[in-house]
């Protein structure tokens, strides 16, 4: 499952927004935390206030193998934002639904 959302530099928004995207992706897939083999995030280069992962610590997901990555700094791409790809466990019956918030919605038009 995939996502995004645009944040604000500051430790609190990153964690609060990260909470945020992820519930989301856990509700609309009805996803248990079982069912979650890893989470990968991406930041945008002018996002450096917190790591994505630790605010999905402070939630209580506490076994998951997590990494956080920068971006490229891509000429006209979206700022400030938050990527997040999630790998589970499931069968090729299971409906997936991505997650785009806030401004990251312009990402993809198609699903929104």
């Amino acid at each position: 499952m995939r996502g995004a959302i645009t944040t604000e530099n500051t430790k609190e928004k990153i964690f609060s927004d990260t909470e945020e995207l992820i519930k989301k992706i856990i509700e609309e897939n009805n996803l248990k935390i079982d069912d979650i083999i890893s989470i990968i995030f991406s930041a945008t280069k002018d996002l450096d206030a917190a790591y994505p992962a630790e605010a999905v610590r402070n939630i209580g997901i506490t076994t998951i193998p997590l990494m956080c990555f920068q971006e490229m700094n891509v000429i006209g791409s979206l700022k400030k934002c938050i990527r997040v790809i999630i790998y589970v466990n499931c069968n090729n019956n299971r409906k997936i639904t991505h997650v785009y918030l806030k401004g990251a919605k312009v990402l993809r038009p198609d699903i929104i």
